[in-house]
């Protein structure tokens, strides 16, 4: 059993031997006593321990799942690069470029069209682009934010 497993096992436990300890207590005295009480609010206190503690797993997990992709992606990004900057004589920055400006055009993501061109379904080529109709001015290509690149 997982650790969220255990967690929800320990909160239901915990909730039946209050539920129990409460009818029983009820029945008999009307009344707690102050040992049932701190005995009743150390379960309470585990319990929440463990959901807090699940849900930090879970968040962790889930960054760490993203974190692999990115990190998983930017391989292949910078796979396809190199392969189109040595295809078509290229710096890695015009590489880039052409792989991005492509991906836009063709509305995929980056790596994506990368994947692609590296396993050969897809090529590349310095007019794969689409280019600007006549008499229209293009905009640069400005980084989006927080990519860490400058124009």
């Amino acid at each position: 059993m997982d650790w969220a497993g255990w967690a929800l096992f320990g909160l239901v436990a915990t909730a039946i031997l209050m539920i129990v300890m409460m009818a029983a207590q009820l029945a008999g005295h009307g009344a707690f006593l102050p040992a049932d009480i701190r005995v009743g609010q150390a379960l309470a206190d585990v319990a929440t321990i463990s959901l807090l503690h699940e849900r930090s797993m879970s968040h962790s997990d889930t960054l760490n799942e993203q974190l692999q992709t990115a990190l998983n992606s930017r391989v292949v990004i910078e796979q396809a690069k190199g392969k189109l900057a040595e295809r078509l004589s290229l710096d890695m920055e015009q590489a880039f470029n052409l792989l991005r400006d492509s991906a836009r055009s063709r509305n995929l993501r980056l790596s994506e069209l990368a994947r692609a061109f590296i396993d050969g379904t897809d090529t590349l080529t310095a007019t794969s682009v689409r280019q600007p109709q006549s008499g229209t001015v293009q905009a640069p290509n400005k980084p989006r934010p927080g990519s860490g690149r400058t124009p």
